[in-house]
């Protein structure tokens, strides 16, 4: 990460962009993104289903199901469609943040504090202004109860009025060179309303789920829901920023709705009949590869679509929860890894499409590969004693099912590590050689979909003598187990995705003090006093280099922990649409596509309705 300013004077610049990884794309004066059209009609309908169900329109407090559109309830970063935020994520470049209810933000050259000059513009939907106050209140709230937001922020340790629009964020030491930027991915919420009474005269509270209309400030708001069912969302027309640059030929739907379903089969049949789900990324490469056979696809209506992906990296697998003293010893995590056979998987189910995950960053620089570098060995002589030794000698490779042969070596090492734990083999089953009791495995699961995948993993478990199970709960049951770390195996419906700029968030996914934090995503309970130190190097990087050699060097440790058994990703971003929409040109080269810059045009939309008919 290159110094964004060489320059160092007394009070640093005010600045309009800033970008984690160089100079930010576009300059102060930018009319708008250059991928959007900026003369895109408005109107029309966004149709959208989600999963699941939804019980409450507050996203911040780690209880409940918040409704679609606004920030996941497990990672609540962002305002979603509600709540603008200080600055703008830029799709077309990574790590790039844009004004929004902040016009202006300005540090210094050690990264020890950040201001913003708040846009006099900016307001909420009831017309109040947006002000220092509802900025020092939000952080303060948030930080306070939502897990989340206390790692991410952690080094942030005051946040004051600096002037009547000016508000200033105060860092426990400096060097931490994302917080100038990721403080601007905060969400802003309107004191008043959370701090007044509802329509039966009754006080708010914003540490407690609600079904109440939140008040916003974002270019829409909610106009009706059916909890559990259905949620719309309405263009706000004198939305305060809809003349930003950022925001120029996106936010282009009049409306955009939510339909709820309680499993993926009924939400494809959804797809299909058309007006439920006007476009879905396709997670099932089976449908990708021949579920797309029906008559609106044949006759042209619908249409699929690929591109690439550049966004981030991920780790996607059988996350092991090593609070079950069952996954504490490192062989048993690693035995898990020689019984999963992607390779067959691959062939009878992938149709040979996904590639392997590699990495805790599959997909970007980030992710160590062969053995490792000097930067790297320098990083990793401050854990030494601390970690596995192969990591400073052995290049890490996951197990190869690739014949016969290969499938039966190993399930035998895999035998072989559990006999090493502590386990043996008795007739057929393998049991504590202390305790007897039989060594058994529950695999948490969201959708009745997941068995396809899981089964092949729990065949070869019971190979071995394991008591391998699988329960399917519903999408709240799920949430709510995954939130209270309620599981011996599962995986998440959302992959770990990583940004390009790692930093203070990874405290988050493998912190110590996130492990008993419910609701943070250290689903795996990882408590590692390297890797708490491995995460510091990393959000205290002094420039790009340094940035990924730390990566590198935590990604190294995490793997040779095997707190994961990893699954498969694919590098492209595969969608399908009803063919209603007007779309720019080109899409965002980082982001791959932004459905927002898209709109309805109404001669394709009338066109399907007659067909219809």
């Amino acid at each position: 990460m290159a110094p964004l300013s060489n320059a160092r004077a007394a009070e640093p610049e005010w600045r309009t962009a800033v970008s984690v990884l160089g100079e930010p794309k576009y300059p102060a004066d930018f009319k708008h993104f250059d991928y959007v059209n900026p003369d895109a009609p408005k109107g029309g309908t966004l149709n959208q289903t989600a999963d699941g169900s939804f019980d409450s329109l507050n996203p911040f407090v780690i209880q409940g199901n918040a409704a679609a559109g606004l920030p996941p309830s497990d990672n609540p970063i962002g305002g979603g469609l509600l709540y603008d935020t200080l600055l703008s994520q830029a799709p077309d470049q990574p790590a790039t943040n844009y004004g929004l209810i902040a016009e202006a933000l300005a540090y210094p050259d050690d990264f020890s504090w950040v201001k913003f000059r708040l846009n006099p513009a900016a307001k909420w939907h009831d017309g109040q202004p947006i002000t220092v106050e509802d900025v020092i209140w939000s952080f303060n709230t948030l930080k306070t109860q939502t897990p989340l937001y206390n790692k991410y922020y952690h080094d942030v340790t005051k946040v004051e009025a600096t002037g009547d629009r000016e508000v200033t964020f105060t860092f426990a030491s400096g060097g931490n060179r994302e917080l100038p930027s990721i403080m601007g991915d905060f969400p802003i919420l309107p004191k008043h309303w959370w701090e007044g009474t509802d329509a039966n005269g009754k006080k708010r509270d914003i540490s407690k789920p609600t079904t109440e209309i939140p008040l916003g400030s974002s270019a829409y708001r909610i106009e009706s829901f059916d909890i559990g069912k259905t949620i719309v969302w309405t263009r706000v027309p004198d939305y305060w920023g809809k003349d930003l640059p950022i925001n120029v030929g996106r936010q282009n739907f009049e409306h955009v709705r939510y339909e709820y379903f309680r499993d993926s089969t009924a939400e494809w049949e959804a797809f299909k009949k058309g007006g439920i789900q006007d476009f879905r990324p396709e997670p099932s490469i089976g449908k990708w590869m021949r579920g797309y056979d029906f008559p609106a696809f044949t006759r042209g209506d619908v249409v699929k679509a690929m591109f690439p992906r550049h966004s981030y990296g991920l780790m996607q697998g059988f996350l092991l929860n090593t609070r079950r003293d069952k996954f504490k010893d490192p062989k048993v995590r690693e035995a898990l890894n020689f019984v999963y056979d992607f390779e067959t998987m691959s062939k009878n189910m992938f149709f040979g499409q996904y590639k392997r995950v590699y990495s805790y960053f599959t997909g970007s620089e980030l992710a160590a590969t062969g053995l490792p570098s000097s930067k790297e060995l320098e990083i990793l002589e401050t854990v030494r004693g601390e970690v596995p030794p192969e990591v400073f000698t052995k290049e890490f490779k996951l197990p190869v099912f690739d014949s016969p042969q290969a499938l039966r070596d190993n399930l035998r090492t895999a035998i072989q590590l559990m006999k090493e734990a502590g386990y043996e083999q008795t007739g057929g089953k393998l049991v504590d050689s202390k305790t007897g009791n039989p060594f058994a495995i529950e695999f948490l699961a969201g959708d009745t979909t997941d068995e396809r995948f899981i089964g092949p993993f729990m065949e070869n478990l019971r190979k071995i003598g394991i008591d391998a199970r699988i329960r399917v709960v519903d999408s709240t049951q799920f949430s709510s187990r995954l939130t209270d770390f309620d599981f011996d195996i599962t995986t998440p419906r959302s992959v770990m995705v990583q940004s390009l700029s790692p930093g203070n968030e990874q405290r988050d996914f493998w912190g110590s003090a996130a492990a008993d934090s419910k609701g943070s995503r250290n689903y795996m309970g990882i408590k590692n006093p390297a890797i708490d130190k491995l995460i510091d190097k990393v959000i205290f990087a002094k420039d790009r280099d340094e940035l990924v050699a730390a990566t590198r060097a935590l990604d190294r440790v995490l793997l040779w922990n095997y707190y994961v058994v990893p699954q498969w990703y694919d590098d492209r971003i595969k969608i399908a649409y009803w063919n209603k929409f007007g779309m720019p040109e080109k899409q965002p080269d980082y982001i791959g596509i932004d459905p927002f810059s898209w709109w309805i045009d109404t001669a394709k939309e009338q066109a399907l309705k007659a067909k219809a008919q």
